[in-house]
């Protein structure tokens, strides 16, 4: 037995008991006379002392020798610590060790392995299995483990049978690039990772699984962000004989028990609202509410008031800056550069001081007078106090840009609190959107995705104004779940296809196993996918993903602990008939 205990549960109740403890040596400090050993293990800390006069000589001489990360054993008596510490489990004990085993030596580390470490990101990934010996990763990881674990107790309370879908399945278009993977054995053919089990999820409601979910690895070949990784994990459900209520209620009550099981959090309230009232309102289709500074619409009010900027553009829309009004020059100036970045895009910005004795001042007095800053002030509700900002241009960017300002001052002043949870669902999602270069209409969604039912006659006629029967789950201004109610019919499905522009032939050949399914009693079906990984970064407090995840891919989609991708040898290329001139 390596250990009777470990390193985190031993307290003064346990004084003058006889334990095995094993771990890492976190540090040691020298005395002469007496050595201090703080031995760490997944649970804590525990200190151990070597007395030369209660000590075994060679096991004295031998404490002398250990070093940073060696892997130990010891065996000893628990006595009370004459110098407690308070800020860890066991600080109120010691261990007098008797005998000292040393299982494995280590180098020195790259960085130092704390909760504050030296070591910088591209080092600490490197090192990743050191890294993850640091509580803030360690902590992070069984963080990830209980919120797993709450999912599956949740749904499998509510009869959902968790079913494993395949890995190697066949390229279809859901959206994002696929990762291929070269078949050996059926030479110029290659299977794909999955973007998601979307389809296997269909076919299993047709087989009568009807409460199906999955915590899954998805795998998709596109460009990398903070919240972003080349594979991730989905939390993926669907359900048979449900409409969108039914579901919505479900995963209400998933997100209800998260934060109460998580973060001993109630929350009553999941509002709804349309995607044209989210892109109205907060410029994207994951707003943030916890806070306010909603849009507001100044055309009627800016327009036709010898303002050329304002008067030829096609939006003009602004936000109430709740306290801003006693922003400096220097600081407007600074924000209407930041707008102006590539990355945000705008031309410029207009401002709007709301004193607090309810006059106005703006950067546009010259075009403006108060009557008309008092109407901006009622359209955005701006109180005394406040500053207003503008903006102007093409309505689909100007809105864009608005939220990305909107987003970047509530962060400047604090409203994005990592321990408030506002969460909502956006409904009413556009079907299908147009590829402005191919002139090709493109599912939203999926191409699975249902239409309203009240909107299918306006697929032949309007086909932009369809509605999809779809939902996404939004928290704290992230996207954390999204689905749809499906199509569960032949004729439908081919219908969708056609207007997303597939041949009968290319439907057949890409899909023909779904619809041939649906003509074996396929029941009305729905589902839902979350994002595990955004959601337990954010119900942790965090922005990126990668600190809860094992051993992440850097910003370039790299494994840089074990080199990842890599090159693969000449016998390789030949066995899969990869010609080696072709890559």
């Amino acid at each position: 037995m390596y250990r009777s205990h470990n390193c985190g549960e031993l307290n003064a109740s346990n004084i003058n008991t006889e334990v095995t403890l094993a771990g890492w040596v976190q540090k040691s400090r020298d005395k002469g006379f007496m050595n201090w050993v703080d031995l760490r293990d997944r649970y804590g800390i525990t200190q151990l002392i070597f007395d030369e006069s209660r000590t075994d000589k060679t096991v004295f001489e031998l404490a002398k020798t250990l070093g940073r990360e060696f892997v130990i054993q010891v065996k000893g008596t628990v006595i009370e610590r004459e110098a407690k510490n308070k800020n860890i489990s066991t600080g109120e004990i010691e261990i007098l060790v008797s005998e000292l085993t040393i299982l494995n030596t280590a180098l020195t580390p790259p960085f130092t392995i704390e909760d504050e470490t030296d070591g910088g990101e591209d080092i600490r990934m490197k090192y990743r299995y050191l890294d993850i010996r640091r509580n803030p990763v360690k902590n992070s990881l069984l963080f990830r483990h209980k919120v797993a674990m709450e999912v599956r107790k949740y749904l499998s309370d509510l009869d959902f049978c968790e079913v494993e879908t395949p890995y190697l399945i066949k390229s279809t278009p859901e959206g994002a690039r696929d990762f291929v993977v070269p078949s050996r054995m059926n030479e110029g053919q290659f299977y794909a990772l999955p973007q998601s089990p979307q389809t296997f999820k269909q076919l299993l409601m047709v087989g009568g699984m009807d409460k199906y979910f999955q915590i899954v690895k998805c795998f998709r070949d596109e460009d990398l962000r903070a919240d972003r990784q080349p594979e991730f994990t989905q939390i993926d459900c669907e359900m048979a004989f449900v409409e969108q209520e039914d579901i919505l209620n479900v995963f209400e009550g998933l997100t209800r028990h998260l934060l109460k099981e998580i973060k001993g959090i109630e929350v009553d309230k999941f509002p709804r609202i349309t995607y044209d009232y989210a892109m109205k309102t907060y410029g994207n289709d994951k707003p943030d509410i916890r806070f306010g500074m909603k849009f507001g619409e100044l055309n009627e009010f800016a327009q036709h008031k010898e303002f050329p900027v304002f008067n030829t553009a096609e939006l003009v829309v602004g936000i109430a800056v709740p306290g801003a009004g006693n922003y400096t020059r220097k600081e407007i100036d600074g924000l209407i550069d930041w707008v102006k970045r590539p990355q945000v895009g705008a031309s410029g910005m207009v401002y709007v001081k709301c004193n607090e004795d309810g006059t106005y001042k703006s950067s546009v007095d010259k075009f403006y007078d108060q009557d008309d800053l008092t109407n901006w002030a009622k359209a955005t509700e701006a109180n005394p106090g406040d500053m207003i900002f503008v903006l102007s241009g093409p309505a689909n960017k100007t809105r864009a840009q608005l939220s990305a300002l909107r987003m970047e001052l509530a962060t400047r002043l604090g409203l994005r609190k990592p321990e408030e949870f506002a969460p909502l669902w956006v409904v009413d999602f556009p079907l299908l959107e147009l590829d402005e270069e191919s002139g090709r209409y493109h599912a939203m969604h999926h191409p699975f995705t249902s239409p309203k039912p009240e909107d299918m006659a306006l697929l032949e006629t309007e086909p932009g104004k369809v509605r999809a029967n779809a939902y996404d789950m939004v928290l704290n201004g992230n996207e954390i779940g999204g689905g749809s109610i499906r199509i569960h019919d032949k004729a439908t499905q081919q219908l969708m296809f056609k207007y997303l522009g597939f041949t009968e032939e290319e439907a057949k050949a890409q899909f023909g196993f779904l619809m041939d399914a649906f003509q074996f009693g396929a029941p009305p079906h729905g589902g839902l996918a979350f994002g595990l990984d955004r959601l337990v970064a954010i119900l942790g407090g965090q922005e990126t993903i990668r600190d809860f995840i094992a051993f992440p891919k850097n910003n370039s989609g790299r494994d840089v602990m074990i080199d990842a991708p890599a090159a693969i040898d000449d016998a390789q290329l030949k066995e899969l008939h990869i010609k080696i001139d072709s890559i």
